[in-house]
């Protein structure tokens, strides 16, 4: 043990990206992560944090792990204020346990994310991927309203609501959010929250590629206010488009949209592929104008695709086994028509992130919060 930390020798299934840690601490606290960050930072030890381990294969291998600093212990809802619409979570806690504590209160987190079961707070924020109604209500980064984080030094820092202590200069949720764990450690989030929409109804198209461009930003523009337009496409065939309305009237502004698609059908179900990732081995997210859906998907040909046609952006999974020569080959097609960078795959040497303009500007703000590279070191752009 550490100072009342519990410590135990790490495991075949603790590795990281094949990284094999030597030991796993288990903190219950705020307190028991700094004294954690603390003792590795005297002994110059590196620390992959994790939480339910679902996405902890995301990204490159850390350059060392000396230290897996499992949350699954940090597991409590702190705090819902049904009235202001707002909860106090630690990072351990699964979404899946979230929305359940929320339901209750007739609220939502309004994040679609995968793994829901085993996903969580912590990690959730930790890779920021944006589900289907991100196009309504904004990403993980935009319903965070304060944070809690532990430096690698051990100083507790705080940001956003019930503020306590800033790092001067610094939105903390805004960096955190989306950092692959190389900053720090999130200790607790405070999310703004959302009424559970009284319906839903989906919208279902089976579309030519060459129209689902168009279609969408009809979609987006319809005053029927749809909270997210998805496409699935297996194959290189016809793409699937799913479009959904919310909240009032939700079966009529839902015929306005098939109205304007000019075909298809009504739900009270999602589809079933609707917010999933199927597999991962290699998988690839794409960043684009909504009005290069078309060029994107003829560049994503032979992958499936799957994600929302309106904030441009899209997951790529392969098929098929592919060689890492293959998957090279097609980001840099890919890298003609969007910005694309490689979630998972089982290679080395390949060109995960491409280029990042902003990257001098990331490298400084490593550099302020962990210049001693002990946080998940290589794990984000650039090698950060």
């Amino acid at each position: 043990m550490i100072d009342g930390v519990t410590v135990r020798q790490a495991g075949e299934d603790d590795a990281v990206g094949g990284v094999l840690p030597r030991w796993v601490a288990l903190p219950e606290t705020v307190e028991e992560i700094a004294t954690v960050l603390r003792a590795c930072a005297e002994r110059d030890l590196a620390v992959v944090p994790a939480g339910g381990g679902t996405k902890l294969h995301w990204g490159p291998p850390p350059e060392r792990c000396d230290v897996l600093l499992d949350l699954c212990c940090m597991n409590e809802v702190l705090e819902h204020a049904a009235g202001d619409l707002v909860v106090r979570a630690q990072p351990g806690v699964t979404m899946d346990a979230l929305a359940g504590e929320l339901a209750g209160k007739g609220q939502e987190l309004a994040l679609d994310v995968p793994f829901a079961e085993d996903a969580t707070v912590g990690g959730t924020l930790a890779a920021a991927l944006p589900g289907p109604r991100s196009f309504r209500y904004g990403t993980a980064r935009d319903l965070l309203i304060g944070i809690t984080v532990v430096l690698p030094d051990g100083t507790v820092a705080k940001s956003g609501g019930k503020v306590v202590k800033n790092v001067a200069g610094y939105d903390l949720g805004k960096l955190f959010t989306g950092s692959y764990g190389t900053l720090g450690v999130i200790a607790e989030a405070t999310f703004r929250l959302h009424p559970l929409p009284a319906e839903r109804r989906w919208v279902v198209a089976d579309l030519d590629p060459a129209e689902v461009g168009p279609v969408a930003m009809a979609l987006a523009a319809s005053q029927a206010e749809p909270s997210a337009v998805e496409v699935d496409r297996p194959d290189s065939g016809p793409v699937t488009l799913a479009a959904l309305v919310e909240g009032t009237a939700a079966e009529a502004r839902a015929e306005t949209l098939r109205e304007l698609i000019g075909r298809g059908s009504l739900s009270v179900e999602q589809p079933s592929w609707w917010g999933l990732i199927d597999s991962d081995d290699v998988l690839i997210e794409l960043r684009f104008l909504p009005s290069h859906l078309g060029d994107v998907l003829d560049a994503a040909a032979g992958w499936s695709v799957r994600g929302s046609a309106v904030s441009g952006r899209l997951l790529l999974e392969a098929r098929r086994e592919m060689e890492r020569d293959e998957v090279a080959t097609t980001l840099t097609r890919l890298r003609e028509v969007a910005r694309a960078h490689v979630l998972a795959a089982p290679y080395e040497g390949l060109d995960r992130w491409g280029p990042v303009s902003g990257l001098p500007l990331m490298r400084r703000v490593k550099e302020r919060f962990d210049p001693g590279r002990r946080m998940s070191p290589g794990r984000f752009v650039g090698g950060i």
